[in-house]
């Protein structure tokens, strides 16, 4: 088992640290510093684009309880209820977010009605500011998909290449149908490095003004839906709610990439209607 691990990626030994009398989960930290770097990267493109990067922070008031509140439901009601709900459950359990457990699908819908409330509030166009937020939030998910190394935890199928993860045995999470030693795919670096990618896209694509109005945001949905529905499909194997044989998230990514792919051909459209329009009354004014 020695030399199998000589090539390997280990998993830290600790998930969590006292600070005086709190307990601080590193997983909480992998979250709350990619929601930093969101506000951040936000701030900066609404700044570019002529626009108060303050509204960033008071939209952001708005969307991150509903986000959380979100990516928990989702995975309490969707991903896992058999272990909060029942005979012999914690009846506290679908509280404690600290343990991991919340869905990005979940906190994207709600958070994105946060985000709506604020906008409608601020008078900002919702349209755009997803726009700016998209590269964000993607980059978010790739910092906190770090949280799911430190838990140990939704890593993938066994394997034998140079980068496996080592699992500790004694863990919860281990599968016990393999034996110690087993190194299985980390599922969360593939997902982070996919959405790292997916950011520096977005914003290369922005910077070149290829994608209009509308775009940035659906072509995150469909990015992030392709790489999670590759990840569910062909390499997850932790336990999930299944619907007619297949895992719950593979429908869902199946879902974000219809939905992205309507999306951003429907805003392409309209961009190309509003062009074409204007284009027409240019000449007529020029006629005229």
């Amino acid at each position: 088992m020695g030399s199998t691990l000589l090539a390997s990626i280990p998993s830290p030994s600790v998930s969590q640290f006292s600070l005086g009398p709190l307990t601080v989960h590193f997983y909480a930290l992998c979250i709350l510093t990619g929601i930093v770097v969101c506000l951040w990267l936000t701030s900066r493109r609404w700044k570019s684009w002529g626009e108060d990067p303050e509204r960033v922070w008071d939209i952001a008031i708005w969307a991150i309880p509903f986000g959380i509140v979100g990516a928990r439901a989702y995975h309490v009601l969707i991903t896992d209820p058999a272990s909060y709900f029942g005979p012999g459950v914690d009846p506290w359990g679908w509280a404690k977010i600290w343990e991991g457990g919340i869905g990005i699908m979940g906190a994207i819908s709600v958070g994105g009605l946060g985000a709506w409330l604020a906008c409608r509030r601020y008078g900002i166009s919702l349209v755009k500011f997803a726009d700016a937020a998209a590269p964000g939030i993607i980059l978010a998910q790739a910092f906190g998909r770090w949280g799911n190394w430190f838990n140990q935890e939704l890593f993938g199928k066994p394997t034998t290449l140079p980068w496996g993860l080592e699992i500790d045995y004694f863990s919860g999470n281990f599968p016990r149908q393999y034996p110690p030693g087993t190194l299985f795919h980390p599922t969360f670096l593939y997902e982070s490095l996919w959405n790292l990618l997916g950011a520096i896209v977005l914003i290369v694509l922005g910077r070149k003004a290829v994608l209009k109005l509308g775009q940035t945001f659906w072509l995150y949905v469909l990015w992030y839906g392709v790489g999670r529905f590759m990840i569910e499909s062909f390499l997850r194997i932790d336990n999930a709610q299944m619907f007619l044989g297949l895992r719950v998230h593979i429908w869902t990514s199946g879902a974000l990439i219809l939905l992205g792919l309507i999306g951003f051909l429907v805003f392409g459209a309209r961009a190309r209607r509003l062009e074409k329009a204007s284009d027409q009354e240019a000449t007529v004014e020029k006629v005229s």
